[in-house]
């Protein structure tokens, strides 16, 4: 445009070889078009990228408007949902969706809950049970306090880590940021080579030649496609994941996923159910059983661990008055200990006991008969003197056979490590068809055999739920929490399963496999398009062919290749990962 104008207003600056025709040369309507075709490049491109935020569009869409509170009067009106708060008493009516995060207060109800786990059978929810904001009241009218709104809900902490996950950078993007960096130096030095070339050594007009071939090359190989190679793979899977229940922190995890060989489980809440049941309890001697399962129950009130939940509620249901621990300390993975009644207790695994240097002997072989049968043992100490030993059994996930069945498949190596006795985690294991288990083991031993499988050049990916977890979670190439877990082990994870269950690594892994093929397919078009592009702008092709490729054409052609990059990302939408 510049030239054009300079030879429009002074034409008698340039020298006779740029006549065409007894007059210099212009083009306008060239650098119009060239504007045109850019900008209508950019509106195709935006087009496409609207679409991959649609995931989180729909996310904000799932939160209803109003919620229908309980006043402390009885009365009932619809407010808006932003003036919900903690604690206030709401109504859920059939066919409603649940406003905010909360529990049941009366009632029950079928929740269904796809809209987080991508599971379709609806989940019964009673009294007691925990609700998620968005999720759809199938039948039956619920009465929920309020425990989480605004951002501090599920949905909203969903949305934002989709939102970050998307914004973020694959390893396989700083690598082509760097390339792009020489490439950019690269096209602009083939820019000035061309014009100088045409110039000193082409036919006349040589010099207006070199200069509309310069531009061509400019703007043909303008970075775009190869700048949105990776961010839209990573932005169309990001949310195609989180439709699916599967929650990526980071575009490395998404790229580190498909490499991963080897994958450690946790035992409780991981392969199994993670809401154990009661089974027995059993004294020594000096220690009823009645009294064993009070003291127990009332020290693991303090515990997050599931099994500790299960003896609570079960010391409860048998009307135990529990007394309130006047010392609490989690030695997370293998027990607590604590004061109450004035009395130092200790419960936890055979490794909690050797530490305190107590002899379980008198209860091994009770222990270990329930062991065989898939039971978590737990000893109970008060001050020094063993008491007796609880059991509680927590059924294996029905998902969980297949899951290791197909990752095995995968040639992907499966290990147990678990905070249970040996003899339990055996049992569990053999029913799933894991054999290398490693049993009674710290958090620390944990981490300590992903660094191991590491130093042995694996690539590990650590499952878990709990804090015990959470140290091997963070060390890991790729670790993965179950959403029905602790806040620590969601943290330190890369990657959240919504729902808990195993079958959503396999999920995560198939889109793995697919987003990574997508972005070097886009990254693969971008080079070759431009390894095409720059020598057919530059005119190298001109003695063979006789014509020279135009800048407007130039400019469709960079303009349609990004575009072709964002649809080709856009086709993560259909990947099928059940």
């Amino acid at each position: 445009y510049l030239y054009s104008v300079a030879a429009t207003v002074f034409p008698q600056v340039f020298p006779t070889t740029f006549m065409q025709d007894g007059r210099i040369g212009v083009y306008f309507e060239a650098a119009a078009v060239i504007i045109s075709l850019t900008l209508l490049g950019q509106m195709l491109e935006l087009k496409a990228r609207s679409q991959t935020s649609a995931a989180i569009k729909s996310l904000l869409g799932l939160a209803p408007k109003t919620a229908r509170r309980i006043g402390a009067d009885g009365q009932e009106e619809d407010i808006p949902l932003t003036h919900v708060h903690t604690g206030d008493h709401l109504r859920v009516r059939p066919g409603e969706k649940v406003p905010v995060d909360g529990v049941v207060l009366e009632g029950e109800s079928a929740i269904d809950e796809s809209m987080l786990t991508g599971e379709p059978v609806p989940v019964m929810k009673k009294a007691g049970d925990a609700l998620i904001g968005a999720t759809l009241n199938t039948h039956g009218s619920l009465v929920m306090a309020a425990q989480k709104v605004g951002a501090e809900t599920v949905l909203s902490q969903i949305v934002q880590m989709v939102a970050r996950a998307q914004r973020s950078k694959a390893p396989m993007q700083r690598m082509v940021d760097t390339v792009a960096g020489y490439f950019v130096m690269g096209v602009i030095l083939v820019a000035l080579l061309t014009f100088f070339g045409w110039g000193m050594f082409g036919p006349e007009p040589g010099w207006v030649f070199g200069l509309i071939n310069a531009v061509a090359v400019l703007i043909i190989a303008c970075p775009c496609a190869l700048g949105l190679a990776t961010p839209m793979s990573i932005m169309v899977a990001t949310g195609k994941a989180a439709s699916s229940g599967v929650l990526f922190r980071d575009a490395s995890a998404i790229e580190n996923l498909c490499k991963i060989d080897t994958l450690i489980v946790d035992k409780t809440g991981t392969l199994t159910e993670g809401r154990p049941v009661f089974h027995s309890v059993i004294g020594t001697g000096q220690s009823m059983p009645p009294e064993v399962l009070r003291l127990a129950a009332s020290l693991d009130q303090g515990s997050e661990h599931p099994l500790a939940h299960a003896i609570v509620d079960h010391a409860r249901a048998q009307g135990h008055s529990l007394s309130k621990p006047e010392a609490f300390e989690s030695g997370s993975g293998i027990g607590v200990r604590g004061q109450v009644d004035g009395k130092r207790l200790q419960l936890g695994n055979t490794t909690l006991m050797e530490e305190a240097g107590l002899d379980t002997s008198p209860l091994r072989d009770r222990a270990e008969q329930l062991r065989l049968e898939g039971m978590s043992i737990m000893y109970l100490a008060v001050d020094g003197v063993l008491a007796g030993l609880l059991a509680v059994s927590d059924p294996v996930k029905p998902t969980s056979k297949e899951a290791v069945t197909r990752l095995q498949t995968e040639d992907v190596k499966v290990i147990m490590a678990t905070g249970d006795g040996l003899t339990t985690a055996r049992a569990v294991a053999k029913q799933l068809g894991i054999e290398e288990v490693h049993g009674e083991v710290k958090p620390e031993d944990k981490e300590q055999l992903v660094a191991l499988l590491q130093g042995d050049k694996r690539r590990v990916a650590m499952a878990g739920d709990g804090i015990n977890d959470a140290p091997a979670l963070a060390r890991a190439d790729v670790g993965i929490a179950m959403g029905t877990g602790t806040d620590v082990a969601m943290n330190s994870a890369q990657l959240t399963l919504v729902k808990g269950d195993l079958m959503g690594i396999l999920r995560a892994r198939t889109l793995s496999v697919a987003t990574v093929k997508n972005m070097r397919q886009n990254l693969g078009f971008a080079f070759f398009y431009n390894a095409m592009g720059i020598p057919l702008a530059a005119g190298l092709f001109y003695p063979l062919t006789g014509h020279l490729l135009s800048p407007m054409i130039a400019a469709l052609a960079m303009s349609v290749s990004s575009a072709s990059v964002v649809f080709n990302a856009l086709r993560l939408k259909r990947v099928v990962t059940d």
